[in-house]
Protein backbone atom coordinates (compact mmCIF):
# COMPACT_ATOMS: atom_id res chain seq x y z
CA UNK A 1 0.00 0.00 0.00
CA UNK A 2 1.74 3.20 -1.17
CA UNK A 3 0.71 7.11 -1.69
CA UNK A 4 -3.40 7.55 -1.72
CA UNK A 5 -3.99 11.14 -1.60
CA UNK A 6 -7.79 10.66 0.08
CA UNK A 7 -6.37 9.09 2.82
CA UNK A 8 -3.32 12.00 3.11
CA UNK A 9 -7.16 14.61 3.29
CA UNK A 10 -8.33 12.48 5.51
CA UNK A 11 -4.94 12.36 7.89
CA UNK A 12 -4.27 15.92 7.17
CA UNK A 13 -8.10 17.49 8.59
CA UNK A 14 -7.62 14.98 11.71
CA UNK A 15 -4.06 16.45 11.94
CA UNK A 16 -5.31 19.93 11.62
CA UNK A 17 -7.95 19.91 13.83
CA UNK A 18 -5.75 18.34 16.55
CA UNK A 19 -2.95 20.75 15.90
CA UNK A 20 -5.19 23.79 15.93
CA UNK A 21 -2.58 26.09 15.21
CA UNK A 22 -5.12 28.97 14.44
CA UNK A 23 -6.73 28.46 17.32
CA UNK A 24 -3.34 29.01 19.33
CA UNK A 25 -2.88 32.64 17.46
CA UNK A 26 -3.74 34.33 20.71
CA UNK A 27 -1.17 32.35 22.78
CA UNK A 28 1.30 32.93 20.27
CA UNK A 29 0.68 36.45 20.22
CA UNK A 30 0.96 36.72 24.57
CA UNK A 31 3.96 34.70 24.32
CA UNK A 32 5.24 37.65 21.41
CA UNK A 33 3.94 40.29 23.89
CA UNK A 34 5.57 39.07 26.87
CA UNK A 35 9.17 38.97 25.19
CA UNK A 36 9.43 35.34 24.51
CA UNK A 37 11.47 35.08 21.01
CA UNK A 38 9.49 32.91 18.65
CA UNK A 39 11.07 31.43 15.05
CA UNK A 40 8.76 30.15 12.98
CA UNK A 41 11.41 27.51 11.17
CA UNK A 42 12.88 26.34 14.47
CA UNK A 43 9.24 25.94 16.21
CA UNK A 44 7.75 23.94 13.10
CA UNK A 45 10.92 21.94 12.91
CA UNK A 46 11.19 21.26 16.15
CA UNK A 47 7.38 20.35 16.74
CA UNK A 48 8.00 17.80 13.20
CA UNK A 49 10.95 16.40 14.31
CA UNK A 50 9.49 15.69 17.93
CA UNK A 51 6.56 14.08 16.13
CA UNK A 52 7.87 11.85 13.54
CA UNK A 53 10.23 10.87 16.25
CA UNK A 54 6.97 9.57 18.16
CA UNK A 55 5.00 8.06 14.83
CA UNK A 56 7.71 5.24 14.59
CA UNK A 57 9.18 5.08 18.29
CA UNK A 58 7.17 6.86 20.31
CA UNK A 59 5.59 3.87 22.58
CA UNK A 60 9.05 2.05 22.66
CA UNK A 61 10.54 5.75 23.99
CA UNK A 62 7.96 6.09 26.48
CA UNK A 63 8.49 2.19 27.76
CA UNK A 64 11.93 3.18 27.51
CA UNK A 65 11.47 5.71 30.75
CA UNK A 66 9.02 3.36 32.32
CA UNK A 67 6.39 6.33 30.89
CA UNK A 68 2.76 5.10 29.64
CA UNK A 69 0.94 7.46 27.22
CA UNK A 70 -1.68 8.92 29.57
CA UNK A 71 0.79 9.84 32.11
CA UNK A 72 3.25 11.71 29.59
CA UNK A 73 -0.56 13.03 28.77
CA UNK A 74 -1.29 14.57 32.43
CA UNK A 75 2.68 16.28 32.00
CA UNK A 76 1.39 17.88 28.83
CA UNK A 77 -1.99 19.06 30.02
CA UNK A 78 0.28 20.45 33.34
CA UNK A 79 2.04 22.72 30.90
CA UNK A 80 -1.18 24.14 29.10
CA UNK A 81 -2.98 24.41 32.45
CA UNK A 82 -0.19 26.84 33.72
CA UNK A 83 0.00 28.64 29.88
CA UNK A 84 -3.96 28.98 30.09
CA UNK A 85 -3.72 30.72 33.91
CA UNK A 86 -1.39 33.13 32.46
CA UNK A 87 -3.54 34.39 29.58
CA UNK A 88 -6.79 34.26 31.75
CA UNK A 89 -5.01 35.94 34.81
CA UNK A 90 -2.73 38.45 33.29
CA UNK A 91 0.17 36.89 35.56
CA UNK A 92 3.95 35.51 34.50
CA UNK A 93 4.54 31.73 35.07
CA UNK A 94 7.03 31.13 32.32
CA UNK A 95 10.32 32.81 31.94
CA UNK A 96 11.76 33.58 28.47
CA UNK A 97 15.27 34.26 29.36
CA UNK A 98 17.41 33.00 26.28
CA UNK A 99 16.54 34.09 22.73
CA UNK A 100 14.48 31.47 20.66
CA UNK A 101 13.93 29.53 23.71
CA UNK A 102 9.60 29.98 23.21
CA UNK A 103 10.46 28.70 20.05
CA UNK A 104 10.75 25.16 21.46
CA UNK A 105 8.87 25.52 25.20
CA UNK A 106 5.61 26.06 25.04
CA UNK A 107 5.20 26.12 21.50
CA UNK A 108 7.14 23.45 19.62
CA UNK A 109 6.01 21.73 22.60
CA UNK A 110 3.02 20.98 23.67
CA UNK A 111 1.05 23.66 21.40
CA UNK A 112 2.10 22.11 18.39
CA UNK A 113 3.53 18.40 19.12
CA UNK A 114 1.03 17.92 22.15
CA UNK A 115 -0.11 14.73 24.13
CA UNK A 116 -3.15 15.21 22.02
CA UNK A 117 -1.09 15.05 18.57
CA UNK A 118 0.86 12.46 19.28
CA UNK A 119 -1.69 10.17 20.85
CA UNK A 120 -3.62 10.81 17.37
CA UNK A 121 -0.64 9.85 15.65
CA UNK A 122 -0.75 6.46 17.15
CA UNK A 123 -4.41 6.11 15.96
CA UNK A 124 -3.84 7.33 12.95
CA UNK A 125 -1.03 4.13 12.37
CA UNK A 126 -3.67 2.18 13.11
CA UNK A 127 -5.41 2.79 10.29
CA UNK A 128 -2.91 4.33 7.78
CA UNK A 129 0.03 3.89 5.81
CA UNK A 130 2.91 5.14 7.08
CA UNK A 131 3.77 7.25 4.23
CA UNK A 132 0.30 9.28 3.86
CA UNK A 133 0.94 10.23 7.39
CA UNK A 134 4.11 11.48 7.02
CA UNK A 135 3.06 13.51 4.30
CA UNK A 136 -0.03 15.24 5.88
CA UNK A 137 2.05 15.64 8.80
CA UNK A 138 4.75 17.85 6.68
CA UNK A 139 1.32 19.34 5.27
CA UNK A 140 0.48 20.77 8.42
CA UNK A 141 3.69 21.62 9.48
CA UNK A 142 4.25 24.42 6.29
CA UNK A 143 0.86 25.54 7.63
CA UNK A 144 2.16 25.91 11.00
CA UNK A 145 5.08 27.94 9.54
CA UNK A 146 2.74 30.42 7.71
CA UNK A 147 0.49 30.58 10.87
CA UNK A 148 3.76 31.50 12.66
CA UNK A 149 5.30 33.96 10.26
CA UNK A 150 1.61 35.98 9.78
CA UNK A 151 1.30 36.20 13.57
CA UNK A 152 1.90 39.81 13.68
CA UNK A 153 -0.47 40.29 10.28
CA UNK A 154 -3.16 38.96 13.04
CA UNK A 155 -1.98 41.25 15.37
CA UNK A 156 -2.77 44.34 13.67
CA UNK A 157 -6.46 43.13 12.16
CA UNK A 158 -7.15 42.23 15.70
CA UNK A 159 -6.04 45.55 17.63
CA UNK A 160 -5.13 45.87 21.09
CA UNK A 161 -8.64 45.10 22.59
CA UNK A 162 -9.50 42.43 20.35
CA UNK A 163 -6.37 40.71 21.34
CA UNK A 164 -7.00 41.00 24.81
CA UNK A 165 -10.28 39.94 24.28
CA UNK A 166 -9.53 36.62 22.46
CA UNK A 167 -6.46 35.92 24.68
CA UNK A 168 -9.08 35.81 27.84
CA UNK A 169 -11.50 33.90 25.85
CA UNK A 170 -8.67 31.50 24.04
CA UNK A 171 -7.40 31.28 27.70
CA UNK A 172 -10.54 29.72 29.02
CA UNK A 173 -10.58 26.91 26.22
CA UNK A 174 -7.21 26.21 26.73
CA UNK A 175 -7.66 25.80 30.78
CA UNK A 176 -10.92 23.80 29.87
CA UNK A 177 -8.67 21.48 27.49
CA UNK A 178 -5.88 20.92 29.68
CA UNK A 179 -8.74 19.96 32.65
CA UNK A 180 -10.08 17.27 30.34
CA UNK A 181 -6.88 16.31 29.10
CA UNK A 182 -5.87 15.91 32.87
CA UNK A 183 -8.88 14.12 33.97
CA UNK A 184 -8.88 11.95 31.04
CA UNK A 185 -5.66 10.21 31.69
CA UNK A 186 -6.00 10.47 35.15
CA UNK A 187 -8.93 8.32 34.92
CA UNK A 188 -6.87 6.05 32.34
CA UNK A 189 -3.75 6.01 34.92
CA UNK A 190 -6.28 5.33 37.90
CA UNK A 191 -7.93 2.81 36.29
CA UNK A 192 -4.59 0.59 35.92
CA UNK A 193 -4.24 0.72 40.08
CA UNK A 194 -7.97 0.64 40.85
CA UNK A 195 -9.73 -1.40 37.95
CA UNK A 196 -13.02 -1.91 39.49
CA UNK A 197 -13.26 1.42 40.65
CA UNK A 198 -12.38 3.64 37.46
CA UNK A 199 -12.68 1.56 34.83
Amino acid sequence: MGINLLDILSTFMVLFAVIDITGSIPIIISIKEKGGIIEAGKASIVAFLIMIVFLFAGTSILTLFGVDISSFAIAGSMVLFFLALEMVMGISLFKDHSSGSASIVPLAFPLIAGAGSMTTLLALRAEYHVINIVIALTLNMVVVYVVLRLTHIFQRMLGVNGIHVLRKMFGIILLAISIKLFMSNLAISLGKFFPNTFN
